[in-house]
């Protein structure tokens, strides 16, 4: 498949040839202006005219962030797992030691899948969908689900256990990247794209809500529907069946007594401080007393034994303290930079299912931080769900690096051109062309 540039125009500049370009690659106008996209291509500069300066690499931009979320969520962990690590292990390093394994493990899926090239994913979508809701239900079953914290979301035993839910991101992104670009010329049809993607979705969504786990559902729901919309499904749709599912997912969690004392506690935790509350009222605690610039790192005292989860659902609130308000805006700032690169890519992705699949991936990480910041500052209520690259986990931390890995493999190949050269634009297989 052919990942070359698009045609520039009269000027040798890539502008309006660009647009066309993007246009007949069935890339849609919603991505094609995201983040220094195709229109931007080429730009001459100003220190020595009739020169064209050629754009800056997508890929080793976003590998240096992770790193960098990486490194910071390793620091983290170190000094907000201290306290409950010598409590529950003897030792103060026993769940740092494990991260960085973790994190060895997460480095290797990111290395293999971005050797891969990301469309030999396509030829998997069915066996890694079908296979992971089969994990799902084996979750589910007695015996087989490990459960903890009131939730049956595990498989294994010991310290090695999956996440099934984890790698149903990852299989959903797949799916619905690969359905949206076949079916690209029939989207405004509700019966090709919509029908199919919400049964996928509802299903995977019920079977995630059962364990419970509202949180991963709302990741999956958002991972679907980014895209729909990235893929050119009218706006009006999208959002009418956004609106529906989320009328639904608010009836089910209010249905459930755990869910919609969570939901209560979001509206009002100082009424509720004493129960399911507690976390959020000390996470907020934890993070005013931090101040600009932090108690220092390991000073912290909402960890020790104050504050549920420090090293994973509420890790955040460790930095917060820590770090201040300077270090809470890095970690938030890296995510953000991350999500534009991520979008960068896709609006420089060689073909539709790479610009897809590079805004699935991009969403999943984006929601999953979004959900888990907004709980810690009392902004959404506590799912559970951890702050990805930074927070303690296993399956959560090696899944998510490869679904990085594929976002890498995708940046490394986002169309270029040589300067001044004419190119035809990429065929896509299943492209609506010129629309």
């Amino acid at each position: 498949m052919s990942a070359e540039r698009y045609p520039a125009d009269e000027s040798g500049v890539a502008g309006a040839g660009a647009v066309r370009g993007a246009a007949a690659a069935g890339i849609p106008a919603r991505l094609r202006l995201v983040a220094g996209g195709p229109v931007s291509e080429h730009r001459t500069s100003q220190a020595a005219p009739g020169r064209v300066e050629r754009p800056k690499r997508s890929a080793p931009m976003l590998l240096g962030l992770v790193v960098a979320v990486c490194a910071v969520g390793l620091v983290m962990v170190l000094s907000a797992s201290a306290y409950t690590s010598l409590v529950d292990y003897g030792s103060v390093w026993s769940i740092f030691e494990r991260q960085v394994l973790w994190m060895v493990l997460g480095t290797v899926a990111l290395l293999v899948t971005s050797r891969i090239p990301y469309e030999r994913w396509r030829r998997f979508r069915s066996v890694l969908l079908v296979g992971t809701m089969a994990l799902l239900l084996a979750v589910l079953v007695p015996g087989l689900g490990t459960s903890a914290g009131g939730s049956s979301r595990w498989l294994g035993f010991g310290q090695l256990r999956v996440q099934p839910s984890e790698l149903m991101n990852l299989a959903l992104a797949i799916f619905a990247a690969d359905l949206v670009a076949r079916r690209s010329d029939r989207v405004d049809r509700t019966g090709a794209v919509m029908v199919p993607m919400m049964l996928v979705l509802g299903a995977s969504a019920l079977l995630v809500a059962a364990q419970p786990d509202l949180g991963t559902a709302v990741v999956l729901t958002c991972v679907a529907f980014a895209c729909l919309f990235a893929g050119g499904v009218p706006a009006r749709t999208v959002l009418t069946w956004f609106a529906a599912t989320a009328g639904l997912a608010t009836v089910g969690a209010l249905a459930r007594p755990y869910q919609r004392a969570r939901l209560l506690s979001f509206i009002d935790p100082l009424a509720h401080r004493l129960g399911s509350g507690y976390q959020v009222v000390q996470s907020l605690v934890a993070l005013g007393s931090g101040g600009v610039a932090g108690t220092g790192l390991g000073n912290g005292q909402a960890k020790w034994g104050l504050l549920p989860n420090p090293h994973t659902d509420f890790i955040f609130s460790v930095i917060g303290q820590e770090t201040g308000l300077v270090g809470a805006l890095v970690v938030v700032g890296l995510f953000a930079a991350l999500a534009a690169v991520g979008l960068r890519v896709a609006a420089r992705a060689p073909d539709r299912f790479g610009m897809l699949l590079a805004t699935a991936i991009t969403c999943w990480i984006t929601a999953e931080a979004v959900i888990n910041i907004g709980a810690v500052i009392g902004m959404l209520p506590v799912t559970g769900i951890p702050l990805p690259y930074v927070s303690y986990g296993g399956s959560s931390l090696v899944v998510i690096m490869a679904g990085t890995g594929i976002l890498l493999n995708i940046a490394r190949r986002e169309r270029r051109a040589a300067p001044g050269r004419q190119r035809a634009a990429p065929a896509v297989r299943g492209g609506r062309g010129a629309r």
